[in-house]
């Protein structure tokens, strides 16, 4: 005889239905307990919590510390927040530190330019800077100053804080004045503190290199370069610049001058120089081979056969000069 199987299902399912029909009726029941409006009711409501609610105290831990992760991922995500807000607050110190260091770098510079003082003869007429027409200098512009205000050839131009170039053409109310970046303008100038004696040749670049140094080996970039008065072509003294290595491995001079806002220029006057008016002062005559001395046989008009003609008495020329005067 073979032996009926029974699902656990048929067992557990009255029994779900039981247990769910049950709670049903108690959730009714404290429903209408809860509403139910009256002074026993509420006193067995008061009893029931105070029964019941501090023993579950333990079904409440999960939830309270479910809720305090929640509170404190809520404070860890604004610290983080405010950390990098701080972060980027940093960097911007930094980059106001490295403003101001640069600044005061400078300051300090300019306040050392203010404490150099030139020849007391040095004047300067200031002139704006107009518009180049063109010349054959690929680097120059035009100033509103000329003749009239007394601009010779030469004279060097300042910005104001570094030398600019000289003067170089000069028309009744304009002059022009070639850059020292130009390929046309060679300037004497000395290294400072080295005082290495250098040229500046212009390359049309915003960077002129160094030529002819003495010792190379004494230039370091950031010394100072100055005018050198050479030749008396600029005063000595004027600010050019400071020495830098340029990216081909040649010492080169960043102009203190901006040469990208040229407004106004001061023309210095130089002192008078002696112009040249003798050119013999400078390229003598040629020297003349040495050759026979013809002056006396010219003076007595005849040039002798042979032997040696007596010289003539001075006296007696002088008395036939005087008695064919008196006949």
């Amino acid at each position: 005889m073979s032996k009926i199987r029974t699902d656990p299902e048929d067992f557990s399912r009255p029994i779900r239905r039981v247990l769910v029909g049950l709670l049903i009726i108690l959730l009714l029941g404290l429903f209408l307990l809860w509403r139910i409006d009256s002074p026993r009711v509420e006193r067995f409501r008061a009893a029931l919590v105070d029964r019941v609610v501090p023993s579950f105290d333990w079904a409440f831990v999960p939830v309270t510390k479910a809720a305090d992760m929640i509170d404190q991922f809520q404070s860890y995500a604004g610290l983080y927040e405010q950390n990098q807000e701080l972060r980027r607050e940093l960097q911007q110190m930094k980059a106001w530190k490295e403003a101001a260091l640069q600044l005061e770098q400078q300051n300090a510079r300019l306040l050392d330019l203010n404490q150099v003082r030139l020849d007391p003869k040095l004047t300067h007429v200031t002139g704006q800077v107009l518009t180049d027409s063109g010349s054959p200098f690929r680097q120059s512009v035009l100033i509103n100053v000329g003749s009239r205000d007394g601009i010779r050839d030469g004279w060097a131009t300042m910005d104001g804080i570094g030398l600019v170039g000289r003067i170089s053409g000069v028309g009744e109310r304009t002059s022009r004045v070639i850059l020292l970046t130009d390929t046309n303008s060679r300037i004497p100038v000395t290294v400072q503190p080295s005082g290495q004696k250098s040229l500046l040749s212009g390359d049309n670049s915003t960077l002129p290199p160094l030529e002819f140094l003495e010792d190379p080996d004494e230039v370091r970039p950031g010394d100072r370069v100055v005018t050198s008065g050479d030749g008396a072509m600029f005063p000595p003294g004027l600010l050019i610049g400071q020495v830098v290595l340029g990216t081909d491995r040649r010492l080169r001079v960043a102009l203190s001058a901006d040469y990208q806002r040229l407004e106004f220029l001061r023309v210095l006057r130089s002192h008078q120089l002696d112009p040249i008016t003798d050119a013999g002062a400078l390229v003598a005559p040629p020297i003349l081979p040495a050759g026979p001395d013809t002056t006396e046989a010219l003076d007595t008009g005849a040039i002798p056969a042979s032997g040696t003609q007596p010289e003539a008495d001075p006296n007696a020329d002088a008395g036939s000069e005087t008695e064919g005067g008196d006949g």
